[in-house]
């Protein structure tokens, strides 16, 4: 284009809406007269050629004129078109048949068959990670995804998906939210190796199967968060170690909590807390439990802490039903 190589003509007509027109246009009837405007260099050109030839059929037909059949032209910076000369018909070209070339015939199983190989697009594929539970996606999380690395990172997530999809059960699925779980490690976690470090995608990096692995073993609370980030790195700098092999070896998978131990964070907190065991017992401001809850879950610290177990501590020290 800015040598000039680019020309391209373009066909204007107007009709009052919910009117028909008499042109016809390429087989498609109802049209108004169009003019041609030749020779446009930019998209800028064609954009304001269309405009300033639209508005001119929409004065003249206004006042009660009508729209001749003609080419006209267009100056670069003008806000007018200008006649160049008028058509003959409304087809003014003489089209020569070439018996080499046959009429070609796109039917209507080819147009579905085409259709249905296409990929989606990319609003639809938002759409789907958002709307569809399997994956349970922000919005923006869902666009960053789809704009990602040519789609690579986002085929890359939907095998972690698919894999621990696999590996889970119908309760734990619904429990876990892994779409969303899988979602922010790797755009987050993954992601923010990926940028710290200054390497470009590729999922020889860390697995989608050692990904996986790393966040099922977090969901189903064997391990802690930072032990879970702490195997990302180890992953993503060299360690060809299986995770399970990692996890063993450096002791790292999550005790569970005995009840004595749960009694014993228990009565720390409500040990510290009596104004608050006042309000429950006395008042009966149940609700403020869930405040306990939460003392007792941070005061835990090392994500061996489960809040259901607590509750059912708590209940049962308080003298409260379930």
């Amino acid at each position: 284009m800015e040598v000039g190589g680019l020309r391209a003509d373009v066909n204007v007509s107007v009709r009052r809406r919910g009117e028909g027109g008499e042109g016809e246009y390429y087989g498609v009837r109802g049209l108004g007269t169009r003019t041609e405007i030749k020779n446009l260099s930019s998209f800028k050109a064609v954009e304001d050629a269309i405009v300033a030839e639209r508005d001119r059929q929409i004065a003249v037909l206004e006042a009660g004129g009508v729209v001749e059949a003609e080419t006209r032209g267009w100056t670069l910076g003008s806000t007018e078109t200008r006649k160049l000369r008028g058509k003959e018909g409304e087809v003014d070209y003489r089209y020569m048949p070439d018996p080499d070339l046959g009429p070609v015939v796109v039917g209507e199983d080819l147009v579905a068959c085409l259709r249905a190989s296409l990929p989606p697009l990319p609003d639809e594929t938002v759409t789907m990670l958002v709307e569809d539970a399997r994956y349970g996606l922000s919005v923006k999380d869902a666009k960053t995804l789809v704009g990602l690395d040519t789609g690579d990172r986002l085929d890359y997530y939907f095998d972690v998906v698919e894999l621990l999809h696999q590996q889970t059960t119908a309760e734990e699925r619904a429990s876990m939210k892994l779409g969303k779980a899988a979602g922010n490690w790797v755009l987050m976690e993954l992601g923010g190796l990926l940028t710290s470090a200054d390497v470009a995608w590729s999922e020889d990096v860390v697995s989608s199967q050692q990904l996986a692995s790393i966040i099922l073993h977090l969901q189903r609370r064997q391990i802690t968060g930072p032990t879970a980030k702490q195997l990302l790195s180890k992953i993503f700098y060299g360690d060809q170690r299986p995770v399970e092999r990692i996890i063993a070896e450096e002791n790292l998978l999550l005790r569970p909590m005995t009840r004595d131990e749960y009694l014993a964070l228990v009565q720390e907190v409500l040990t510290d807390n009596p104004d608050t065991i006042t309000a429950i017992k006395e008042k009966g401001q149940t609700g403020k439990l869930m405040f306990l809850v939460g003392q007792t879950v941070r005061r835990g610290g090392d994500g061996r802490v489960e809040a259901k177990k607590v509750e059912e501590t708590l209940r049962e020290l308080l003298e409260i039903p379930a």
